[in-house]
């Protein structure tokens, strides 16, 4: 299962460094915008499991979004689409966005971490083989490219949150 194990470790590295940049950031800071055309902590932390369970639940695994079923949506007070995942959104869309509370984003996040890494870790070497259509409208292509670009877009995110933790809190917080 070396797919699974490489998978998983760069998953789990980038999730336990936003565990470590989400302890002790309030409500204010989470929602903070550093710069005109900029994003909040919060909301690059809503995009980035928004992304994941889209890409896990419904291209993966063809089951409807905890977003939507889970009621997330609503405790976020945002339309029930699964396919708002923020990309696309301008400056003033991002600038208007009005993050929930700290509690509910980290809820969403930890329900999606603990859904994906559940599943993904039962992938087989098979399952990478299958072809998935990532993003919708895209061409077919197989799993393992797909969750490539998944993992990248997702650790990517994650070193925003951790510089962004760093810039307004200073250094040495990061193991």
């Amino acid at each position: 299962m070396l797919a699974t194990e490489l998978l998983l470790t760069a998953l789990d590295r980038n999730w336990d460094m936003i565990d470590d940049a989400m302890d002790g950031m309030d409500d204010a800071m989470l929602a903070r915008i550093p710069a005109s055309q900029c994003n909040s902590i919060a909301w690059i932390l809503w995009h980035l499991n928004r992304v994941m369970d889209g890409f896990v639940t419904t291209r993966l695994r063809n089951q409807p979004q905890m977003w939507v079923e889970g009621g997330w949506a609503q405790r976020f007070g945002m339309a029930p689409d699964p396919e708002d995942r923020g990309v696309g959104w301008t400056a003033e869309q991002v600038a208007a966005w009005k993050p929930p509370a700290r509690e509910v984003l980290l809820g969403y996040y930890q329900a999606v971490r603990s859904e994906a890494r559940g599943f993904l870790a039962g992938l087989t070497e098979q399952d990478f083989e299958k072809r998935v259509v990532f993003p919708a409208g895209a061409e077919p292509r197989t799993a393992a490219s797909a969750l490539g670009q998944m993992t990248w877009d997702i650790v990517a995110h994650g070193g925003q949150i951790a510089y962004l933790r760093g810039f307004y809190k200073g250094i040495g917080w990061h193991r």
